[in-house]
C-alpha cells in the first residue's frame, strides 16, 4: 500500500488530465455495453414491425448509432494519445527526481553501485512504469466496468446459467492470482539482469581504449555475453510462466463458451430460456470475456512497471550520508583558516585510514602532504569539502564546523584540481564555463589566458568552439590539465586544493601547469598532494603522511636537514638512488 501511495503522488499533478481520461473511458464502456441491448430491443420491437415503420425509423437509428461511434472515436483518440502523454509526463517526473537523487547521493553511495545499473534505472525501468501509469487505471476501469455491466445484464436474462459462468470465472481469477504471484519474482530478476547487461556494456565502452591497448575485444565480448545470457535464461523463465499462464486463461475462456452451451441448451430444452436470448447472452459474454482478457495480457506491463516502481523507490528513499542539517548557515566571507582537529576517518566497517590527525593551515599558506601511496593524503583533502563525513572529530574552516555550513557554500569556497581531469561532452567553451554559471565571454578568455592554454584555443579551427569529445578525448592530458585550471580560475575560491595535478605529464606541460598553478595559488589557502617533490619545494609547510599518521612536518630546508622521510624519498628522486 506504501508503494501504492507513492505511486498516486505522480498522478496529482495531472489529476484533471486523468480525470478526463477516465471519463472518456466511461463512455468508451457505456456504448460497448449499450450496443447488445439496442440490438436486442430493435430486435423484439422494431425489426418485428412491417416495412414501413422500419423504414421511417431506420435513418433515425442508424444516425443515432453514428453518433454514438463518433464519440466513441473521440473519446479513443483522448485515451491513447493524452492518456500516453500523461505517462509519458509521470515518467519525466520520476526521472527528474530520480536525477536530482542521484545528485545528492554522497560518493559513498556511488563507491557501491555501477553506473551502468543507475543509467538502467533512469531509463529501462521507468519507461516500464509509465506503461504502468497510462493503461493500470484505464484498463482497471474500462474492464471493470463492463465486466460489472456485462455481468448484471447476463443475470437479468438468465440467473442460473450466469450463476455457473460465476463459477468458472471464480476458478479462472484464482488461477490467475496465483501464476501472477509465481512470476512476480522472475520479473524483478529480469529488472536485474538487463541492469548487468547495461553495467556491463558502460564498463567496456568506457574503458574501449585499455580494451584495445590490451587486444581484449574477445574477453570483453564474453564477459557481455555471459551478461547477455543471463538476461536471456530470465526472459525465458518469463515467457515460459506466460505461456503456461494465457494458456491456461485460454482453456478457462473456452470453459466458459462450453458451460454456456451445454447449460443454454438445456434451459431452452425445459423451455426456461429462449434462442434468441442465447444469441445476445454469447454477445454479452464477448463483452465479460474480453475485459478478463485485456486484464490477463495487461499482467506482463504490471510485473514489469511495479518491479521497475520498486527499484526507483529504493533509490528515492536512500537517504544521503551528507546533508546539510536544519541549522546550517552558509560559508561566508571566506579567509581560509583550516584546522583538523584530532579527525579520524574509515571506509564503511574497515579499519580506519587517518587516525586522530591534527593539522593547522593559516590564510592564504600553501601545505603538502608527501608520502606513499595509501597513506590517506586524499582522504584528507576529501574530508575538507565533505565527500565523505569524519568518523570522529572535526574540521573547521574560519572557526566554523564544516557540519555546521551548507554544503553548496563550503564547495563553492573550495576549488579542486585533479590528476584525473574530467572533461564533459560538448565544447571547449562550455567546459571552461563549468566553473561558473552564466560566465561571460571575457571571463571564460581570461581564465583560458591565466591557466596558459588560451593561445592553444585560438590555433584551433574553432576556438573556443572546438569539440573535445567524450571525457576530452581530443585533447592531451596536459591540455585537459590546464583546461581544468582553467575551471578553477573562473571558479575563483579562497580555498584550493591540488590533488597530484601534474604527476602524469611530460616535464614540459609540467612547466607550463606549474606555471599556472602558482599563479592560481597565489593568496589563496592552498593544500597541495605531490609525488613530484619539486613542484611542492617552495611551499610553506611540508606535512609528510603514512598509513601511521603524520610523520614529519615543517619547510623543504628543515626537513632535508633531518634526513628523515622526506629526504629519503628526495634523495630517491633526484639522485637515483633505489
Amino acid at each position: 500500500m506504501s508503494i501504492l501511495k507513492k505511486f498516486i503522488t505522480y498522478y496529482r499533478p495531472y489529476k484533471n488530465l486523468f480525470y478526463a481520461d477516465m471519463f472518456c473511458a466511461l463512455l468508451v464502456s457505456i456504448i460497448d455495453l449499450a450496443f447488445p441491448q439496442i440490438l436486442n430491443y430493435l430486435a423484439k420491437n422494431l425489426f418485428t414491425q412491417d416495412k414501413g415503420v422500419i423504414l421511417n425509423a431506420i435513418g433515425f437509428v442508424g444516425i443515432s448509432l453514428l453518433l454514438m461511434y463518433v464519440i466513441k472515436y473521440f473519446c479513443q483518440y483522448f485515451i491513447i494519445s493524452w492518456g500516453h502523454i500523461m505517462g509519458a509526463r509521470m515518467e519525466t517526473d520520476m526521472r527528474k527526481d530520480l536525477f536530482s537523487q542521484f545528485q545528492r547521493l554522497s560518493f559513498s553511495y556511488y563507491d557501491k553501485n555501477n553506473t551502468g545499473e543507475m543509467m538502467s534505472k533512469l531509463v529501462v525501468d521507468l519507461f516500464d512504469i509509465s506503461e504502468l501509469a497510462h493503461h493500470g487505471p484505464e484498463n482497471v476501469f474500462i474492464s471493470a466496468l463492463k465486466i460489472v455491466g456485462s455481468f448484471s445484464i447476463l443475470l437479468l436474462i438468465n440467473v442460473r446459467m450466469t450463476l455457473i459462468l460465476l463459477l468458472v470465472t471464480i476458478i479462472m481469477v484464482f488461477f490467475s492470482v496465483y501464476k501472477n504471484y509465481k512470476m512476480a519474482p522472475s520479473f524483478s530478476d529480469s529488472r536485474i539482469k538487463i541492469a548487468a547487461v547495461n553495467s556491463s556494456l558502460q564498463d567496456s565502452l568506457a574503458g574501449v581504449r585499455v580494451v584495445k591497448s590490451f587486444a581484449n575485444e574477445n574477453l570483453e565480448r564474453l564477459k557481455f555475453q555471459k551478461h547477455n545470457h543471463e538476461f536471456l535464461e530470465s526472459k525465458n523463465r518469463i515467457y515460459k510462466l506466460m505461456g503456461s499462464f494465457h494458456a491456461w486463461n485460454s482453456f478457462f475462456e473456452g470453459l466458459l463458451y462450453v458451460v454456456i452451451i451445454v447449460s443454454g441448451g438445456i434451459f431452452i430444452a425445459d423451455g426456461s430460456l429462449k434462442v434468441s436470448d442465447l444469441a445476445i447472452y454469447v454477445l454479452y459474454i464477448n463483452l465479460f470475456i474480453t475485459p478478463i482478457d485485456v486484464l490477463i495480457n495487461y499482467t506482463e506491463s504490471f510485473q514489469k512497471g511495479y518491479a521497475g516502481f520498486k527499484r526507483f523507490i529504493e533509490v528515492m528513499e536512500t537517504l544521503p550520508d551528507i546533508a546539510d542539517k536544519d541549522t546550517a548557515e552558509p560559508l561566508t566571507d571566506v579567509k581560509g583558516d583550516i584546522i583538523y582537529k584530532n579527525v579520524s576517518f574509515r571506509y564503511n566497517d574497515d579499519s580506519n585510514v587517518l587516525d586522530n590527525v591534527s593539522l593547522a593551515i593559516k590564510p592564504g599558506k600553501t601545505i603538502a602532504l608527501v608520502g606513499p601511496s595509501g597513506g590517506g593524503k586524499t582522504t584528507l583533502c576529501s574530508l575538507l569539502p565533505r565527500f565523505y563525513d569524519v568518523t570522529a572529530g572535526s574540521i573547521t574552516i574560519d572557526g566554523k564546523d564544516i557540519r555546521d555550513v551548507t554544503l553548496d557554500s563550503l564547495r563553492n569556497a573550495i576549488g579542486i584540481v585533479q590528476q584525473d581531469v574530467y572533461m564533459f561532452d560538448g565544447s571547449i567553451r562550455d567546459n571552461i564555463a563549468y566553473g561558473k554559471a552564466g560566465a561571460t565571454e571575457m571571463e571564460i578568455i581570461e581564465a583560458a589566458q591565466n591557466a596558459n592554454i588560451h593561445e592553444f584555443i585560438l590555433s584551433l579551427e574553432q576556438g573556443y568552439d572546438s569539440y573535445v569529445g567524450e571525457r576530452g578525448v581530443r585533447l592531451s592530458g596536459g591540455q585537459k590539465q590546464r583546461l581544468s585550471i582553467a575551471r578553477v580560475f573562473l571558479k575563483n575560491p579562497p580555498i584550493l586544493i591540488l590533488d597530484e595535478a601534474t604527476s602524469a605529464l611530460d616535464n614540459e606541460s609540467e612547466r607550463y601547469i606549474q606555471n599556472s598553478l602558482e599563479k592560481l595559488s597565489k593568496n589563496r589557502t592552498t593544500i597541495v598532494i605531490a609525488h613530484r617533490l619539486s613542484t611542492i619545494k617552495n611551499s610553506d609547510e611540508i606535512v609528510v603522511v603514512t598509513d601511521e599518521g603524520i610523520q614529519e612536518r615543517g619547510d623543504h630546508k628543515q626537513l632535508i636537514e633531518k634526513a628523515g622521510i622526506y629526504a629519503r624519498y628526495y634523495n630517491m628522486q633526484f639522485e637515483g638512488l633505489e
